[in-house]
């Protein structure tokens, strides 16, 4: 309960959302990116040093280290929006600066949703909506009735289902340049906040 209310919530979720609700509120699409600031250029960077990082920790098996590493990434580009504060910026004169904050920051989560994606797929697909994507982000997996392999086990034919799929479009881990003009509009939230009741239901039905 606590990973997900205070990580994909108050994190990951709070990240996603705010970007599109304020990309919707302005702008009403993904807008373009004018002159780089060093604190732009940063975060843009720490953000790709992830794909490598959470990459080399997944091919090492080192999963719980890879998602630590993929949410601390996250929390780069919640930092990156609370200093550049584009929720301020009002005024006309501050209109190129705020669109470049917000497609720096739209960037930010696609990237990021790519590194999320291996952990979280049924989220990376709603997410992937989200900042103006299309389609489907992530394979999805699917139930199939199988024969046994080995009729003449004595048993009979026997049937089952199994999950398979064809994950032959997975997308790779690297950075996709997100399409300026893309239709936003105001997002719902990707994550549900859980209620301490949860725990009590669950070990009730466990034990």
């Amino acid at each position: 309960m606590t990973r997900n209310n205070s990580e994909l919530v108050a994190g990951w979720g709070n990240l996603v959302n705010r970007t599109a609700t304020m990309i919707a509120k302005s702008f009403g699409e993904i807008p373009a990116a004018y002159t780089l600031e060093e604190i732009d250029e940063e975060v843009l960077a720490a953000v790709r040093a992830g794909f490598d990082t959470v990459g080399g920790l997944l091919g090492r098996h080192r999963l719980r280290a890879a998602t630590a590493e993929a949410m601390r990434v996250v929390g780069e580009v919640n930092k990156y929006i609370t200093a550049t504060e584009p929720f301020k910026m009002k005024d006309e004169s501050q209109r190129e600066r705020l669109s470049t904050v917000l497609h720096v920051t739209a960037q930010c989560v696609s990237d990021c949703n790519t590194l999320l994606a291996p952990f979280l797929p049924h989220a990376a697909n709603k997410v992937h909506l989200a900042p103006g994507g299309e389609g489907e982000f992530v394979p999805m997996p699917r139930i199939e009735q199988v024969d046994e392999l080995d009729p003449d086990n004595g048993a009979g034919l026997l049937s089952y289902p199994v999950i398979t799929g064809d994950y032959s479009a997975t997308p790779a881990r690297e950075s996709r340049p997100v399409t300026v003009g893309a239709k936003i509009e105001k997002p719902t939230p990707i994550f549900t906040k859980l209620d301490p009741s949860i725990i009590e239901e669950e070990l009730a039905r466990i034990g």
